[in-house]
């Protein structure tokens, strides 16, 4: 089963990288839960993603299509970054989620979806 690993944003990743002494060990702890996951076979993909302030948004009305330019609102809202896995069943996603290291220096979430079999 495929799933999509979420890492929800948060104020704190909004404001974007800044390597610190707490910042570069969570990334070396995040790169060792990564290298537990490849050595697994579960990770397809992994990568994080630049603040919202970098992004855009289409909307869509119809034939009409308008170009939002973000930052965007409500942070816990957007995606910071995401893993691509391939697992036997979500109990197994959700066991691997629980091992990872905190993603964020704060409170954070993180979001399992699965794909759609369309087998």
């Amino acid at each position: 089963m495929r799933v999509m690993v979420l890492v929800k944003a948060t104020e704190d990743s909004e404001k974007g990288y800044h390597p610190t002494p707490e910042t570069e060990a969570m990334m070396e702890a995040m790169g060792r839960f990564n290298d537990a996951l490849r050595d697994a076979g579960i990770l397809i993909m992994a990568d994080g993603l630049m603040p919202s302030s970098a992004g855009k948004r289409v909307a869509f009305d119809g034939p009409d299509r308008r170009v939002i330019d973000g930052p965007f609102p409500e942070p816990g809202q957007l995606v910071a970054g995401f893993w691509l896995w391939e697992v036997k069943d979500m109990e197994e996603a959700v066991a691997w989620v629980k091992r990872c290291p905190n993603p964020m220096p704060g409170p954070s979430e993180i979001e399992i979806r699965p794909f759609h079999d369309l087998s």
